[in-house]
């Protein structure tokens, strides 16, 4: 395997956190051979010596500093360096204690809309609030753990949910919830699949029916089905994504993909407007 310098895939993001309460600095990076991680604060060596309870480690690529109950002493600047022999890199946030609180707001909330089958969605929320509220985002109440298909990023008081590949039954009503100890706030948004044709993505897996996906064969001249030249229902079940040529002769194939994970790790508060 070739060498690579550093890369924060994930780098830091400030935190706002109320006095007597838990702050935690956490960053993703990869390089190889694997990085070796540092932290500092406001340009000095950081260690369990120098802030006593400061909990740090480091393990599969991420690296942590956790502070049990913050004070006043422990605003600042907080950088983690990532070292290996082909180089090097630095991420760096921002640390606010403060005596205040105030509830989670939606600066810009989620926004309905249509979308083509197959095409990618981006969901973007902007919320403010102190402590710095935690984010989590669900569809039909139940939560989207980040994952490939569905990938949920931060940047500051941004949050966004990454589709990758919308299919028909990603549609449903989403929502996003902010929650720090001074309250929680819930916005909700109607995402609708608009007409399109399936195409599948190079960088998918080969579909086939030992991977979930039911089949209906038929024979079609331009827009019409030709009756009695079905092996299988006349009309495709909910759901079928048919891949067909509109200005040909020929056979039909439609594959009915099998829905994606969103575990129900928790349930949303229910939502009461759009």
């Amino acid at each position: 395997m070739s060498t690579q310098a550093p890369t924060f895939t994930q780098p830091l993001q400030s935190v706002v956190a109320l006095e007597g309460s838990a702050a935690t600095f956490q960053a993703q990076v990869s390089g190889n051979p694997v990085p070796e991680v540092s932290w500092f604060r406001d340009g000095q060596v950081l260690s369990a010596e120098a802030l006593p309870g400061v909990r740090i480690s480091f393990s599969e690529g991420r690296a942590v500093l956790m502070i049990p109950a913050v004070n006043a002493s422990h605003s600042g600047r907080f950088s983690v360096r990532a070292t290996n022999a082909t180089g090097q890199a630095t991420s760096t946030a921002e640390l606010l204690v403060t005596a205040e609180t105030a509830p989670p707001v939606f600066v810009q909330r989620l926004q309905s809309a249509a979308v083509r089958t197959g095409s990618a969605v981006r969901l973007d929320i902007r919320v403010s609030g102190i402590p710095t509220p935690v984010v989590k985002f669900y569809r039909e109440g139940a939560e989207i753990p980040s994952s490939a298909d569905f990938q949920i990023i931060q940047d500051q008081d941004l949050h966004s949910l990454l589709i990758r590949e919308a299919f028909p039954e990603d549609s449903g009503m989403y929502s996003a919830t902010a929650s720090n100890s001074s309250g929680r706030a819930t916005s909700c948004f109607l995402l609708v699949q608009g007409k399109g044709y399936y195409s599948q993505s190079k960088n998918q897996p080969e579909r086939s029916l030992s991977h979930g996906y039911s089949l209906t064969l038929g024979w079609w001249r331009g827009q019409r089905a030709l009756p009695g030249h079905s092996a299988g229902p006349a009309t495709p079940p909910g759901g079928v994504e048919e891949e067909r040529h509109p200005h040909r002769h020929g056979i039909q194939v439609s594959l009915a993909p099998p829905p994606r994970s969103t575990t129900a790790l928790h349930r949303a508060p229910p939502c009461t407007g759009v």
